[in-house]
């Protein structure tokens, strides 16, 4: 993966550890001082939804009789969309399931410090399966390309197609819901 270098820091402890500190000094990363049980509840309902959207998208994108009933072309695909939704529904979980360790994030680097957050309180320690965070790594980087969450990565976009047509991205398309599902899974057992 051309990207792995930008997250080889989330592997290691101190590595992270000093990113989690520079957060801590901008204020991306603060403690809470109990639990906010509706804002998890509120996290955890968007992420929910973010995913049922990423799913009709998808439906919509593959199904001619959901195009015709929608009024849309027969070549209408709504693929990247799907991806950035399935992101969203990760990053909300992820921001439910911190939220139950009384850890906010906030901008600036609200994004990167959501990732470095739940790589650091969760998986270095191992609270949880390191998995959870390639999954979420694997959708940050697509929302990279899509959403430009990344500017610096700009020039690396062309090794994922998504400067192609929309129909291209229907494989990652999928990849995203099933990553998404799953880590939604895993984090609501957990909250």
């Amino acid at each position: 993966m051309a990207y792995k270098a930008k997250y080889e820091y989330l592997n290691n402890e101190d590595e992270l550890k000093k990113e989690i500190e520079k957060h801590k000094k901008i204020g991306s990363i603060f403690e809470e001082k109990k639990v906010d049980i509706p804002l998890i509840t509120i996290n955890f309902k968007r992420a929910e939804n973010e995913l049922k959207q990423a799913e009709t998208m998808f439906k919509v994108s593959e199904r001619e009789e959901l195009k015709q009933e929608l009024e849309l072309l027969k070549d209408d695909t709504f693929y990247s969309g799907v991806i950035a939704h399935a992101y969203y529904a990760i990053f909300y979980a992820t921001k439910s399931l911190l939220s139950k360790e009384k850890i906010r994030t906030k901008s600036p680097n609200i994004h990167k410090a959501t990732l470095d957050a739940f790589a650091y309180y969760f998986v270095i320690n191992g609270k949880l399966d390191v998995e959870l965070l390639k999954i979420y790594q694997s959708a940050m980087i697509k929302a990279d390309s899509l959403l430009g969450l990344f500017v610096s990565e700009k020039d690396k976009r062309g090794e994922f197609t998504y400067q192609k047509l929309p129909d291209a991205n229907i494989e990652p398309a999928d990849e995203s819901i099933k990553n998404a599902t799953k880590f939604l899974t895993h984090i609501k057992k957990l909250i």
